[in-house]
């Protein structure tokens, strides 16, 4: 089955099939996963940080979602190297823009 594994608001995201690994239960990661906390982020990073880890995506960009700064998240192109054998990769999306509410 085809499915989607989200990066972060910087970061791209990955069109997937999947390889159906019984090991696994015939899943795989949904996303890259947090590398730290909401809080731990917002404590780490502030809106310059946020607006240099975005640019070139079109996203807002100011305190009220620093949270989700793409530092506060694992690196999107390593989680998918550490799951060959539970997906192939169909395509790669690039961001270009990120809504949050």
């Amino acid at each position: 089955d085809l499915g989607i594994i989200p990066g972060s608001m910087g970061t791209g995201s990955y069109i997937v099939r999947g390889r159906g690994n019984p090991a696994a239960y015939c899943s795989a990661s949904h996303g890259a996963g947090r590398r730290m906390s909401r809080a731990q982020a917002k404590r780490t990073y502030g809106v310059e940080d946020l607006r240099r880890q975005t640019e070139g995506v079109e996203c807002r960009k100011d305190a009220g979602v620093v949270d989700e700064i793409p530092g506060a998240y694992k690196d999107i192109t390593r989680v998918m190297s550490q799951q060959d054998d539970l997906v192939e990769v169909v395509a790669h999306l690039k961001q270009v823009v990120c809504v949050k509410g």
